[in-house]
């Protein structure tokens, strides 16, 4: 991933995020919002940040020119050996030159055979791993946020049909009892019907459990557990966009296989291992040191001189083998790494792939009839029933059927829903801007 990319990802992200005072009270949260409030706080998330940031750290070093080194020596009080042993003609001879011998030096290591260059592309690769890094983290945590919360969604759909289902039996057993007292049903009948209002209220109380576990669970992941009753999500479906659904699995095996940031990360790794080993097999050639100094010796009959060299180290011995070998390991286990990415990909968008079409298919029967009917049986059934015309095993039967379809329908809605971002995951597609929403 590109400075760009990044930049766009993370200032969308922060345009994104809410504040705490928000949720001061129970407030139904979009998708996004979860999204942005687990960026917000998710401490691997910023752990793989800081990746980044130590790579940049490390281009700083690879690219770094040795420093020069400068030296000074004095050496002790002399005097010149040539103008004779008596000390006085120091103080009496103006021929004699004595004091402090003074020795200035410099040295600098010049890189050779393209060391310093190989480095800082190494460097570079390395960044640009740690960039595709984090994207791969965006991709896998926003799945992980968007299971937790339509996961809480489908509880909180139950637990309204639940309490439809509860509210309707109050109803109807208002009525009922009103046909008990004229006559028109038995007492068994209204008993019968009475405990199916009582299950109807075990349902909801189970279903107001599943949604506070639900809610725990987001909290959880979310990292802000003391908040977690605070957390609603909103009555709506994402809107489920061409991605590329409808084209063979070879072909999104190819997208994915260009678009995965996984992939892209262990593809740069292995250009960046190389450069290493390219890196190592020019160790051999030695660099070169580069040395020019200064001296004043008042002992000397030459005062001052001067001296300029060059030390190179000889590669008799070790010609860095040990290195070679080690690069070597390193690109193949990159590249072994590439592998086993693939592998993956395919694997991933086949299941992928395969569970969005089953979960489409199931979620257009219920939208093409099984809703319809499901409810229509039901409306029949409980007017059969008030005029006398069904018993009440019937009356009741229909409204357990009714019951299974519309929790069977929720579920149902909620597995597309994964499905179709397991499959956004499974191509690495980036969804540079948030779905829009639908209410259903």
């Amino acid at each position: 991933m590109r400075n760009n990319q990044l930049k766009f990802i993370l200032g969308l992200l922060l345009s994104l995020l809410i504040t705490i005072d928000a949720l001061a009270q129970s407030v139904p949260l979009s998708i996004d919002e979860a999204i942005a409030l687990f960026y917000q706080r998710n401490l691997d998330l910023i752990a793989a940040q800081y990746n980044i940031d130590q790579a940049k750290a490390d281009e700083i070093v690879a690219a770094a020119i040795p420093n020069p080194t400068f030296g000074v020596q004095l050496t002790e009080l002399a005097k010149n050996p040539n103008m004779g042993a008596s000390p006085a003609g120091c103080n009496h001879n103006e021929n004699v030159s004595c004091g402090i011998g003074q020795n200035y030096s410099f040295s600098q290591l010049i890189e050779t055979a393209g060391k310093r260059g190989l480095r800082i592309e190494s460097s570079g690769f390395a960044t640009q791993a740690a960039e595709s890094d984090f994207k791969d983290a965006i991709r896998i945590f926003s799945s992980m946020v968007r299971d937790a919360y339509f996961g809480l969604l489908q509880t909180q759909k139950n637990r309204w049909l639940a309490q439809e289902i509860v509210t309707h039996y109050d109803d109807v057993l208002k009525a009922n009892q009103l046909r008990l007292k004229g006559g028109d049903i038995s007492e068994s009948d209204f008993l019968r019907v009475k405990m199916e209002a009582m299950h109807a209220q075990s349902d909801l109380d189970n279903a107001q459990m599943a949604v506070e576990q639900a809610q725990a669970n987001l909290a959880v992941l979310l990292g802000w557990m003391d908040k977690s009753l605070q957390f609603e999500a909103k009555d709506e479906w994402a809107v489920i966009k061409d991605i590329g659904q409808n084209l063979s699995v070879q072909t999104l095996i190819n997208n994915a296989l260009q678009q995965r940031p996984d992939l892209e990360a262990d593809k740069l790794r292995i250009e960046q291992t190389n450069k290493e080993l390219e890196l190592a097999r020019r160790l051999k050639y030695p660099d070169v040191t580069v040395n020019a100094g200064y001296a004043r010796d008042p002992s000397n009959n030459n005062l001052n001189s001067g001296f300029v060299g060059l030390s190179v180290p000889m590669p008799l011995f070790y010609q860095y083998q040990g290195e070679e070998d080690k690069a070597f390991v390193n690109v193949n286990k990159n590249k072994l790494a590439v592998e086993q990415t693939e592998n993956a990909i395919r694997n991933d968008v086949v299941t992928a792939l395969a569970a969005w079409n089953s979960a489409d298919k199931i979620v257009k029967r219920f939208n093409d009839s099984l809703l319809k009917d499901a409810l229509t049986v039901r409306n029949s059934s409980e007017l059969a029933y008030s005029k006398g015309a069904t018993s009440v095993l019937d009356f009741i039967e229909a409204q357990r059927n009714y019951k299974n379809v519309m929790r069977d329908y929720h579920a149902a809605m909620i597995e597309r829903v994964n499905a179709y971002h397991n499959l956004v995951k499974a191509l690495g597609v980036e969804l540079n801007t948030f779905d829009n929403r639908s209410k259903k």
